[in-house]
């Protein structure tokens, strides 16, 4: 039903609060320069601001807060908002649609012509249309900005001008005062592009200077405004996040566009926090949280802009993710040693596994020993007693040996060091899964994701420009990776059962990893049984391996055995490291006549068919639930399995294409029998 009104907006301070929302967050106030005022009686500026105009996209919490955002961009820019069309259920009257135009929109009826009030209509364009969205807000989907008369600028007068009862509800209460400057606030950008109180606008970034907001250059507030709408508008399932100081300056920002937020389903089960711009004091103060996929390749699973490396903004950061994801926890977190990361941890990922990156710490050995005498042996008593042990007693060992040979005990980076040993050291980390972003061998290291994209002195506005820049070469590789494995057999270097069983069924590269193992089973030499407890076999497998200056030289792995539980691990933890088994495991198994890998170590992450199958475990298809927003990121992780087979060949392309037609005419029917 469509109901026409002619009601001009004229709302006093009570009227006008609304807070911008994106999916479900709430924007909070950006603020302008100290240099302009706020008139908090009358909700006015005292020096020149420009009120961020409507876009697509933006969502509200309700239609109230919709118009009165609207109408106060319309008392900014100098013109009087009307609504013109509203729609209604029909069995509810509850409003689910509306289009709010500029006053002067449309002209007077022939029999209205001859009052004497001045015509004032010029069949005026501007306007907005918005509904009411699945997840329950109102969203804008029609924006026109452009107005064929003169723009005025003395709807502030008239608003003093009002009368002593209208001026009542302007003074209702101090409550609804502050609520109203920030909603003002929360849609305003300064006429510089600035949106922080004190940041330089056009010198350097300075990270010590404010500690609590994010320092931006002159414009960078709007690069990051301009950005996040423009991402919104053409990524239906992106999600962004900002947050604001009490005083209204930008201080974190977090976002994830559709295919990123995808991925967090598939692949959020190990997170690495590459904070690499924020501890080297980057121009642009990027977070990214990393992922890896099927294909053993980095995939970008959100980022974030923060104000500081603070306990607060990395709590903030996680329970952005947290949210994007419908609460799901990782199972493992790597980050760099950190006492702010470890505390915004503990707090929101209580459940995880919060272990320190071994690649980091190898990278900082140079730059923290490198002073020492005898530095080159020290180095390497350090690398042998951290890749090189395979049981915790011999660790201690190795490292007490390191501390006492070379009179390093009072070392204070060694000392805290070994305090964290065991959230690092891999003899330690044996039950922990790392689907190999460990970096638990010698010469592993683990790259920032954004490298050769952002360097120190990047401007926070060209790093916006290379973000896509490089995740469309991360997807990209992601596709052509699909397509290999899909399209191509590997070839068998062995006879082994094992490799002709996994070929079939890991992607082309884990199974280059996987097969490097069944080719090193030849390494291994003699496998006997050390001891026996019922059904568990301790069994000794030996192996050659490289040793310093290209020789060879012999070390014993133990591995245990259980043949009705169909359980196999090894001291050396490969599985966990890394998601598949070693070759010593390879070996046992082999010699108690099994012949093909027990399903539970063949982690479906790493199958060629994992995103066809994959099915996330939120109980999304309860049709008793009433989570709108589950419901749309099921919806639309099943439409992204569709979109990417699509993409195969033209006879995949037109089948998806057939199969989305035919179910949005199925979704038509069942709105239509509502209605």
């Amino acid at each position: 039903m469509e109901v026409e009104e002619e009601k001009e907006a004229f709302p006093s301070n009570n009227d006008c609060l609304a807070e911008a929302k994106c999916d479900g967050q709430i924007l909070k106030e950006i603020n302008s320069e100290p240099t302009e005022s706020f008139d908090v009686q009358n909700s006015l500026p005292e020096g020149k601001k420009e009120f961020v105009a409507p876009a697509v996209g933006m969502e509200f919490e309700s239609y109230d807060d919709a118009y009165n955002y609207y109408n106060c961009y319309a008392k900014e820019a100098g013109f009087r908002v009307r609504v013109k069309n509203s729609w209604f259920k029909r069995n509810s009257r509850e409003k689910y649609g509306a289009v709010l135009c500029c006053s002067s929109q449309g002209f007077k009826r022939i029999k209205d012509v001859n009052r004497l009030r001045k015509e004032t209509r010029t069949g005026c364009p501007a306007m907005i249309r918005m509904r009411v969205v699945d997840s329950k807000r109102w969203r804008v989907l029609e924006v026109t900005h452009e107005h064929n008369h003169l723009l005025g600028a003395k709807i502030y007068k008239s608003v003093k001008k009002m009368g002593s009862g209208a001026r009542s509800k302007l003074q209702s209460s101090s409550d609804a005062e502050v609520r109203t400057n920030k909603l003002y606030r929360a849609l305003v950008i300064d006429a510089g592009g600035n949106g922080t109180l004190n940041c330089n606008a056009t010198g350097g970034r300075k990270f010590s200077d404010h500690p609590h907001q994010l320092n931006l250059r002159k414009g960078d507030s709007q690069a990051i405004y301009n950005y996040l709408c423009r991402l919104q508008l053409t990524n239906p399932n992106f999600f962004y996040l900002m947050d604001f100081t009490d005083e209204g300056c930008l201080r974190n920002v977090f976002w994830v566009d559709s295919r990123c937020r995808a991925s967090c389903g598939y692949f959020g089960d190990v997170i690495y926090v590459d904070n690499t711009c924020m501890s080297n004091k980057y121009e642009t103060p990027l977070v990214a949280l990393v992922g890896v996929n099927h294909h053993g390749q980095t995939v970008l699973l959100g980022c974030g802009l923060l104000a500081g490396e603070t306990a607060e903004s990395y709590t903030w950061l996680f329970k952005a993710w947290l949210t994007c994801v419908s609460g799901q926890y990782p199972q493992t977190i790597i980050t760099d040693r950190c006492k702010a990361l470890q505390t915004a941890i503990a707090e929101v990922f209580p459940k995880s596994n919060h272990r320190f990156s071994l690649s980091l710490i190898m990278k900082r050995v140079p730059e923290k020993l490198g002073g020492l005498r005898n530095y080159d042996a020290i180095r390497k008593t350090f690398v042998k007693a951290v890749f090189e042990t395979l049981k915790v007693i011999e660790f201690e060992a190795a490292w007490g040996f390191m501390i006492q040979h070379f009179g390093v005990t009072d070392h204070e980076w060694l000392r805290s060091l070994y305090e964290d040993r065991a959230r690092w050291a891999p003899v330690y980390l044996k039950d922990t899964f790392f689907a190999g972003l460990s970096a638990s061998r010698p010469g592993e290291n683990l790259s920032p994701f954004f490298d050769k994209y952002v360097h120190k002195q990047t401007p926070l506005k060209e790093f916006l420009d290379k973000y896509e820049l490089a995740l469309q070469k991360k997807h990209k590789e992601e596709t052509l990776a699909d397509i290999e494995s899909r399209n191509s057999s590997p070839e068998l270097r062995t006879r082994c059962s094992f490799e002709l069983q996994l070929s079939k069924l890991y992607t082309r590269e884990i199974f280059k990893r996987f097969q490097f193992e069944v080719e090193e089973m030849y390494s291994c030499f003699s496998t006997t049984q050390l001891h026996v407890d019922g059904p568990i076999i301790i069994f000794l497998v030996k192996e050659r391996v490289l040793a310093e200056g290209n020789g060879r030289e012999i070390r014993d792995y133990e591995v245990l055995y259980n043949r009705s539980a169909s359980e196999v691990r090894c001291i050396c933890s490969c599985f966990n490291f890394y998601g598949y088994l070693c070759r010593h495991a390879l070996c046992v198994l082999n010699f108690n006549g099994v012949e093909e890998v027990p399903s539970k170590y063949i982690l479906s992450r790493w199958k060629k068919d994992y995103k066809r199958f994959y099915v996330p475990d939120q109980g999304s298809y309860n049709v008793d639930s009433i989570d709108h927003m589950q419901w749309f990121n099921q919806l639309y992780r099943s439409a992204l399995q569709v979109v990417e087979q699509g993409a195969i060949s033209l006879d995949h392309y037109k089948v998806a294409l057939q199969a989305f037609e035919d179910s949005l005419n199925r979704v038509h029917v069942v709105e239509e029998k509502q209605d």
